[in-house]
């Protein structure tokens, strides 16, 4: 595990690129995923009434949609440092993009889960660009460029909703597709056109009893995590599925330690910077999306109950969809902000301290909202300051990634801190809503304010973890600063 050396990426596998419109694709290609994990979340409710489905089904569209790009990702991003970047950039997209107008067309509720599942393959976009931007920029631009496609996940997902709002209000669901096919040809176009193929490549072998493990332990994993809450988390699927997974995965670690070519490398997940940065992505997953998820159910919650509801307690505001996507508008304005800051900050400090410091602010971000969340406006505040620390943290991981490893592993590796972040994000959205139905009002099926407060308090909690792991990338076993890698 060494930082670049002289045959990482010098201009031998540069081409002559035009820098920005690499980084307008990426940028494009990474928002055309980031959109659509959010934008069909509101209008649950919608496709369940329209394709006469139920609750549970109307769900795996956002499950297989996460599903598949857990499984998907490690598996495009060997092959991305195999076969070439671009390349498997180009093939994401494409997949994407008949996801998206299969959609369009979807005629009952397992047709749109299979399109779903179709599109999950986008991504894949996040790992490779981040390879790609490693092989096309100066050194001395990657962590900006990085820090910038990070960014794009927390926008896509304030947009999402927004644009969700907007779309169900005014015309019919399959607009949301036709909204992400645009996009998904946009960059598709973009990436084809602007962004040439570079000469990294790492030795070419499929390992394909890996890549099959992976995507069984994986997929175990994730599917138990999402559905948890629905299924009922000690029921003998979710327990059956956890052990299955974790054997699954403990199998693969041993496959992938004797294999001449594996598809992961394992001393390059073990190695201590990687690790602890693993570490502090599921943590960051966790305290985003805990608190994420539950914020649009809170802005829309009744301000005032029915008639024969009035004694109990009440706490929302009342808000449409869309109005509540506005409210969480301003993080995704301070993602925005911060993925480059923290690229720039990275570039002078080394990528460990603006880690630190996104958890941190993360941290207080959502302590303040368990603390303060009597208005929309101070939500929306320190929500903003919760974005600000997920921008920096975001554009820091994959930085401090792309500095301990080899160029041959950049995709496969980051590819890795994208699941884990992802996991967490899963765990972290089950787990809060999990608390957020086991707290009522009395006897009824009304929600408590307490529950959302819980659930607050663990982003808290899980921040602060974050934070310590962030805390121990940098810092050796005697309190020593370890040596700086990368940019650092």
């Amino acid at each position: 595990m060494t930082p670049d050396d002289g045959t990482s990426g010098g201009m031998s596998h540069r081409p002559a690129v035009r820098t920005g419109m690499v980084l307008t694709g990426l940028v494009v290609a990474a928002l055309a995923f980031a959109i659509m994990q959010t934008l069909v979340i509101p209008v649950l409710p919608i496709l369940r009434e329209e394709l006469g489905t139920s609750q549970e089904w109307v769900t795996w569209t956002v499950t297989v949609y996460l599903l598949v790009g857990v499984v998907i990702t490690p598996l495009f991003s060997r092959l991305g440092d195999q076969f070439g970047k671009v390349r498997m950039m180009l093939v994401s997209l494409g997949t994407f993009l008949v996801g998206s107008l299969g959609a369009i067309a979807a005629w009952n509720i397992a047709s749109l889960i299979v399109w779903r599942g179709v599109q999950g393959v986008g991504a894949a976009v996040f790992p490779l660009a981040f390879a790609i931007i490693r092989d096309h920029l100066p050194e001395d631009r990657w962590s900006v460029a990085m820090g910038t496609v990070s960014s794009v996940l927390g926008v896509g997902g304030g947009l999402g909703i927004v644009a969700a709002g907007l779309i169900s209000d005014n015309a019919s669901w399959r607009w949301l597709f036709v909204l992400s096919a645009a996009i998904g040809l946009a960059a598709l176009v973009l990436v084809w056109r602007f962004i040439p193929e570079s000469d990294v490549r790492a030795a070419s072998s499929v390992d394909v009893p890996g890549a099959v493990l992976l995507s069984l332990g994986l997929g175990g994993l994730l599917l138990a995590l999402a559905e948890g809450n629905p299924w009922g988390w000690l029921s003998p699927a979710i327990l059956g599925l956890f052990a299955v997974s974790l054997v699954t995965l403990v199998v693969w670690v041993m496959v992938e330690r004797r294999v001449a070519m594996p598809m992961v490398d394992i001393d390059v997940l073990t190695h201590r910077p990687i690790l602890l940065t693993n570490i502090t992505a599921f943590m960051s997953g966790y305290a985003l999306y805990s608190t994420w998820l539950l914020l649009p159910t809170f802005f829309q919650f009744p301000s005032t109950l029915p008639p024969e509801l009035h004694h109990l307690a009440t706490f929302g505001f009342d808000m449409s969809v869309t109005t509540a996507g506005l409210w969480m508008l301003p993080t995704s304005a301070a993602i925005v902000v911060g993925g480059p800051i923290a690229g720039m900050i990275g570039e002078r400090m080394g990528p460990h301290v603006p880690l630190w410091i996104g958890m941190v602010c993360s941290a207080v971000g959502s302590a303040g909202i368990a603390l303060r969340h009597g208005s929309a406006l101070s939500i929306a505040l320190w929500f903003s300051v919760v974005g600000i620390g997920i921008g920096f943290a975001f554009a820091a991981m994959p930085r401090i990634i792309v500095g301990e490893v080899e160029p041959t592993q950049t995709a496969v590796a980051t590819g890795v801190n994208n699941v884990v972040r992802t996991v967490g994000g899963v765990m972290g959205g089950q787990i809060a809503a999990a608390v957020v139905a086991a707290h009522t009002v009395g006897d009824s099926i009304v929600p408590a304010e307490s529950g959302y407060t819980i659930a607050f308090w663990s982003s808290v909690g899980a921040a602060v973890l974050g934070i310590l792991s962030a805390l121990a990338i940098r810092w050796g076993r005697h309190g020593r600063p370890a040596p700086a890698t990368g940019a650092a």
